[in-house]
């Protein structure tokens, strides 16, 4: 599945909401489309990546964001946000 599969209200839900924070969340939520075989998939799958996220360790971020990771505050408010709009 690619990201331009999904529908406008997850698109706009997930992605725009990731590119507001850094593009390299959204590069994560981008890439997680390719492995999902439907749009349901991917919001389970969207879902606990966000969920994941918040309960990692700072050096987790670090990796996932290539050394470049935004402050554990400023990331939670867009993935409560991204988890409210799934």
């Amino acid at each position: 599945m690619d990201t331009d599969d999904l529908s406008r209200e997850a698109y706009n839900g997930i992605l725009r909401e990731a590119e507001q924070l850094t593009h390299d969340l959204t590069l994560h939520y981008g890439l997680l489309s390719g492995i999902c075989k439907n749009e349901t998939e991917y919001l389970d799958k969207a879902e606990k990546l966000a969920k994941e996220i918040l309960q990692a360790e700072d050096w987790e971020l670090d990796d996932m964001f290539r050394g470049e990771s935004p402050e554990k505050e400023k990331l939670k408010l867009p993935l409560f946000k991204i988890i409210d709009n799934i």
